[in-house]
Order: C-alpha cells, then structure tokens, then sequence
C-alpha cells in the first residue's frame, strides 16, 4: 500500500501553513504528498443566486489545492505532490482519508487579542476520530522558526533543527507515542527532550515542618521515573540525544512553556469511546490551544 502525508486545505493561511509543513515533512519522510481540498455544496438558495452558483462556487474551490500544488512543487521539486478534490462534509471525508495516511496535517489560527489559538470544529472532529496521528500548524509557521539561530542571531531553516518535545506519562508510557517522537528527532537529526510534569500534594497533607523535603523525596522518584521508562529506547535510538526533564507543575502550562524552544511537540490522545462519543483529553486539548510550536496528536490505545 502507498504511503503518504495528507494535509487538508481550505484556502486558509493557516492552512496554506499547514500544506508547506506537511511538505517539508514529506520530504523528510521521503514520502509523496496529497493535498486534500473537501468542498462542501452550498444550500439551494444559495446555489441560486447569480454569480454564487453552485458552479462557479465549485470552480473558484478547485483552484485551492491546484495552486497550493504548484507552488509546493516549485518549492520541492524532487516531492511527488498530488492534490484531491472531494465532496462532503469536511471532518467525515478528511477522517476518512485519513486512515490511508502515515500522517494527517491541518491547520489552526490564532485568536487575535488573546494568548492562544484556535482549533476549529473540522480540525477537533478529526483529532477525535481518527488513529493515525495528527499535527496542528500554526497560521503564519516558517520554517525557520523550527531551526536554531545562525551565529548572527538571525533565524535561517539552514540550522539545526530545534529539539522534538515529547509530553510524556510515566505513569502510562505508551510505546506508540514513544517511538513517534524518537523517530520525529532522529530524522530531524536533533535532540528529544522529553518532558514529565507531575502534581505534588497539598502542604497540609504532610504538614508544614517536613513538606520540602517531602517534595524532594517526591521530585526524585519521578526523575527516576522518567528515567526508568525512557531506558530502553535510549538503547533503540543511540544517535538520538535525549534530554530528561521533570517539574512539578500542570503538565499543559509545562508543555506550553517549553514549546517556544521546540521544533514539534508531541502529546499523545487515548483511544476511547463514551456514550458522548470520542473525546481529545483535558491535556492535549490545552496543549493544542496554547503550544506555539506545530504540535503532533499520536493516537494509543
């Protein structure tokens, strides 16, 4: 079966962001890439009106994933770049694709005024529907700003790449999760700093006199944790430096903070269902709303 990236495109700039993400990640990759443009028919009346009928609507949508082609492969001229033009509801049809994917890219954008951004509606279906990972690009993401500074100061997509941040468990470290970051650094050839934020308990459960070092006995068996877990695959990834840190704190306001110095980060959503259907996770939905960086959703059981 042929393997791919997929991004999907609305003609937003985010996710015009998305698209030259996901083709840079292809490359990488050494993956061919499909642009997925999901036009959704206007209602009758709609349909009706002059100048903003239903084929001049169609026509003008078809031009998204055709110029966005043309401009990615003038960019990467050794990238297999195809673009498809599908008709439907926009999170049914893009989940469905999906789970042909190595990888889904999509776009969200920032709220004006506030410090956060914005995953629309499409974007949160498909987070919730489907298993193959999901990334989240920023409107406005260059690539230079996922490589660190020329000696001049002056950010350049030459440089290294930034560190991966993988928002890890250690209660419930999931291999899927795990292995997708690993790999993530390894092709990028840069560090993984691997993050575990943990809740210490309220001062009076131990009282005042002993809580420091309560919360110091604390902090060393989750470093120990953190360390523990991460063993084996420091010996499956030997050329992937990794970097071990381990805070106290809200584990979504952590993974914000140390975004701004990452390439991508990496969270992971577990795979279950309720009776309200499929949910995201309070952490990984903080974490698309506030992380600057792109930020990658791996899907486990």
């Amino acid at each position: 079966m042929l393997r791919y990236v997929m991004v999907g495109l609305d003609g937003s700039s985010e996710s015009r962001a998305a698209a030259r993400w996901a083709a840079r990640e292809a490359a990488l990759r050494h993956l061919p890439l499909r642009l997925v443009h999901v036009w959704e028919p206007v209602p009758e009346p709609l349909a009706q009106a002059p100048l903003l009928g239903t084929e001049t609507l169609r026509h003008w949508s078809e031009r998204i994933p055709r110029g966005a082609a043309e401009e990615l492969r003038a960019e990467h001229p050794a990238l297999d770049v195809a673009a498809v033009q599908m008709t439907g509801l926009p999170g049914d049809v893009l989940a469905d694709l999906a789970r042909d994917a190595d990888l889904l890219v999509l776009g969200s954008r920032g709220l004006s005024g506030i410090g956060g951004f914005l995953v629309g509606s499409v974007g949160q279906a498909v987070i919730a529907r489907t298993e193959v990972p999901v990334v989240l690009v920023r409107s406005g993401e260059q690539a230079a700003e996922e490589h660190t500074s020329a000696p001049a100061g002056v950010p350049s997509a030459t440089g290294r790449f930034r560190p991966v941040l993988l928002g890890l468990d250690t209660r419930s470290p999931d291999d899927t999760v795990i292995a997708f970051a690993f790999d993530e650094a390894a092709r990028r050839e840069t560090a993984l700093r691997v993050l575990h934020a943990w809740n210490p308990p309220p001062r009076n459960v131990y009282g005042l006199s002993d809580h420091g070092s309560v919360h110091d006995e604390l902090a060393r068996e989750q470093a120990a944790g953190l360390t523990e877990a991460l063993r084996p695959w420091r010996h499956k990834y030997p050329d992937v430096e990794v970097i071990e840190a381990c805070r106290a704190g809200n584990a979504a306001d952590q993974l914000a903070s140390s975004s701004r110095y990452a390439s991508l980060v990496v969270v992971g959503r577990r795979l279950r269902r309720s009776r309200f259907g499929a949910h995201i996770g309070p952490v990984t939905h903080a974490v698309l709303h506030h992380v600057v960086a792109p930020v990658a959703v791996v899907a486990h059981a």
